[in-house]
């Protein structure tokens, strides 16, 4: 019998990496490993009164031993500040994307946002932003740009994100992550973009910027840092996935995220390295963890996710900034209860596994097949409608 069980009447305190969320369904997030866990009510208020500084004790073993080998309690008082555990919205607003600047040190010739600008977040309207984020029970932020690390105020952001209890994420191209600066970072995980080996991703990005970014994914897993990738799929790095899946693999990286990109921002003069869907498609089988946890069926892609960018505006993803559902001045809440969530019913979307689906990209889906219509670079990765993608 494990040890937990054996001592009855222990105190058990809740984990400082764990967090209490009302979501759609009671839960609990531990916010270093990522893992979302759903509970009874009673597992919830049990967890709640473990959250106070007393703890808590019980005689169900078999409970407290499976949350004491996850993490989730721990045998002594635990110091954090707790934050208060109120009703999400419906849907809830799990995932946000913070764009601190777009400012940026490279020019990749795939870049959804153009031309590089000269637009930042103040230090307070992150603050704010975050504060809201966290009270609406958020569990995840990716603070991005442009080049986060090309923020004008980064030194005094990153000690700002040490007083949230959320899982901090920092997207970067990598090219200035220095291992100084990895010490210092008050995030949870990096994620670098790396599009292909060494002659597809300089093609995109620029001479050099291969090594600086393979570079930073291995110091981050030298460091002991969780590190991530992002791929995009282009016409010039077809030939590298299983070579790269072998790479990153070796390297221990955690989540490796691939998908194609839209045509929009320096893409459009950027033919040469568009693939069509039939093609992209397929090489959205590789790549593992897309760091989604469950969510509620009937919905369409980005039910959960809102996105902020670096001038301020609030819209359902990235590639929406140009259809912002108003500003940083308006709040996170007003702006999330005029984003009308998509049901999968909507969609012109009829195979059998739309559910796992959930429509794909819905930006892409638009450009590609119209209002409600099909992410035909998600049908292809699933055979549908072979006939009807777009060559």
């Amino acid at each position: 019998m494990p040890a937990a069980a054996l001592q009855y009447g222990m105190r058990y305190y809740l984990s400082g990496r764990c967090v209490l969320r009302r979501l759609e369904t009671p839960s609990v997030y531990d916010i270093e490993s990522d893992e979302l866990y759903e509970l009874d009510e009673d597992a919830f208020e049990f967890l709640a009164c473990c959250a106070s500084p007393g703890g808590c004790s019980s005689d169900n073993g078999i409970f407290i031993d499976y949350c004491v080998q996850e993490g989730i309690l721990v045998t002594g008082p635990v110091a954090v500040r707790r934050a208060p555990v109120v009703r999400s919205p419906a849907p809830s607003l799990r995932y946000l994307e913070l764009q601190v600047t777009d400012r940026c040190n490279l020019r990749c010739r795939h870049c959804f946002i153009g031309e590089r600008g000269s637009n930042e977040l103040s230090p307070d309207e992150i603050g704010a932003v975050l504060s809201e984020f966290e009270a609406m029970q958020g569990l995840r932020v990716l603070i991005t740009g442009g080049e986060p690390l090309l923020y004008s105020r980064f030194a005094e952001l990153n000690r700002m994100l040490s007083g949230y209890s959320l899982r901090k994420v920092l997207f970067t191209n990598g090219s200035l992550l220095t291992r100084k600066i990895l010490r210092e970072l008050a995030v949870h995980e990096v994620q670098v973009s790396i599009d292909g080996l060494k002659e597809a991703h300089d093609s995109l990005r620029g001479e050099g910027s291969f090594e600086s970014a393979l570079n930073a994914v291995r110091t981050c897993a030298a460091e002991g840092v969780c590190v991530s990738v992002s791929t995009m799929v282009h016409a010039k790095n077809l030939g590298d996935f299983d070579a790269m899946q072998e790479l990153f693999d070796g390297i221990g990286v955690k989540d490796w995220t691939v998908d194609v990109p839209c045509e929009t921002g320096r893409l459009e003069q950027n033919r040469d390295f568009l693939v069509d869907p039939a093609t992209g498609g397929r090489y959205l089988a590789y790549g593992r963890g897309e760091g989604l946890h469950t969510s509620t069926p009937g919905f369409a892609c980005g039910l959960h996710l809102m996105s902020v960018s670096a001038a301020g505006g609030i819209s359902k993803c990235t590639f929406y900034a140009g259809r912002e559902a108003g500003t940083v001045r308006d709040g996170l809440l007003r702006c999330w209860k005029k984003i009308p969530p998509v049901r999968l019913a909507a969609l012109k979307c009829d195979c059998a596994h739309l559910e796992q689906c959930r429509g794909g990209c819905r930006y892409r889906a638009e450009l590609l097949d119209g209002p409600f219509g099909r992410d035909l670079c998600r049908c292809a990765l699933y055979n549908h409608h072979a006939s009807d993608i777009i060559e």
